[in-house]
């Protein structure tokens, strides 16, 4: 039997069909043992995500956060390195940006881009340590940027109550800085809604690391080193190098997310504002298979599925961390070996006809 299409893409079509029929069952299931209809869940998700403007603006703003982070992500995986330090990178960039925001009297356009490349910066040298733990003790990246995240998050907390001088602080669970000044802020695309300038910066940038992979020199040592080190080292390619660049990048990136929510729509730094982003980039990295122009595709989902999940909490007795379950469900049956599943069922199919023709001659 002649295949229409290559292994490769019958293995693609397999996987996603495939995880998303199981994590619609699987959520229907879910959602029907809760006494709700799964059809009017899937209604509710739509109108709280383009029901008006105000959604559609939450949409935008979701969007934008989730491909930044997806990004940061899919660099570092893309390159075979494990940085789950994102959360902790988010939130250095968020705090500095926060606190520059307020504090610096600059004009409108090079105030946020301060804040900006201050976010950046202070990702970067978040994740700079993890890097070089790696590179002179031998450190694991996974346990060291792991253990990063909890001391940005409590580190920002202290930081901010002592920027505060203790002062202002009405809420032992949420401390936040004094809002940024209007010249700091992005500018507001749809009046009266959360989306910013944020989602054309997150556009840009999608845009950019897929031209750095698929034209540039240095993309295509980021890629060696991810898919073949032994090859990218007998190739000429700076291994050591390579990995503090891949690093920094995606360090810079998560930084910029960070600045990105405060400056576009928190306007403060608020501790604990994050609500796990570091971890819906690593899904959506996942999901998008390392690559940018499907991370922008799989954030816009993502991040529907966000605003609506608000929306759906509210019309029903269903709640919102249902949405973020089946989020997990789905990256789950991502993972699985699809290959190994279709060659045993094309062996199967193979004996099954082989049978067939021993029967048939004899």
């Amino acid at each position: 039997m002649k295949r229409k299409f290559s292994f490769n893409t019958q293995v693609n079509i397999v996987r996603y069909a495939g995880s998303l029929l199981l994590t619609f069952l699987f959520g229907a299931m879910i959602i029907s043992m809760q006494g709700e209809s799964p059809l009017a869940a899937v209604r509710y998700i739509f109108e709280g995500s383009f029901g008006n403007k105000v959604n559609l603006g939450n949409v935008l703003h979701w969007f934008a956060s989730c491909a930044m982070v997806g990004f940061a992500a899919a660099v570092a995986f893309k390159s075979g390195v494990m940085n789950l330090g994102l959360e902790g990178q988010l939130y250095m960039g968020a705090w500095i940006s926060a606190i520059l925001g307020y504090k610096l009297a600059l004009p409108p356009v090079i105030h946020p881009l301060v804040c900006i490349l201050a976010g950046m910066a202070a990702g970067l040298l978040w994740g700079l340590v993890p890097a070089l733990m790696k590179l002179i003790f031998q450190v694991n990246e996974i346990i060291t940027t792991l253990m990063m995240n909890f001391i940005a998050i409590l580190l920002t907390d202290y930081l901010t109550v002592l920027f505060l001088d203790y002062e202002g602080i009405t809420n032992v669970t949420v401390v936040k800085t004094p809002t940024i000044q209007k010249t700091a802020q992005l500018t507001v695309l749809i009046k009266g809604t959360s989306a910013t300038t944020a989602i054309l910066i997150a556009i840009v940038v999608g845009i950019v690391l897929h031209l750095l992979y698929h034209y540039t020199v240095k993309g295509y040592e980021l890629k060696q080193v991810g898919e073949n080190l032994r090859f990218a080292k007998m190739g000429g390619v700076n291994a050591t190098q390579t990995f503090i660049s891949i690093f920094l990048l995606t360090s810079m990136i998560a930084g910029m997310c960070g600045a990105l929510e405060v400056l576009g729509v928190n306007h403060q730094f608020i501790t604990s504002f994050s609500s796990n982003m570091g971890w819906d980039g690593v899904m959506i990295a996942r999901v998008a298979v390392n690559n940018p122009l499907v991370v922008m595709a799989v954030s816009f989902f993502w991040a529907i599925f966000k605003a609506g999940s608000l929306y759906l909490e509210r019309a029903t007795e269903l709640n919102r961390y249902v949405i973020n379950l089946l989020q997990a469900m789905l990256v789950i049956f991502l993972s699985a070996d699809y290959s190994m599943i279709l060659n045993k069922y094309y062996a199967f199919v193979k004996r099954k006809k082989q049978r067939l023709e021993i029967k048939e001659g004899t």
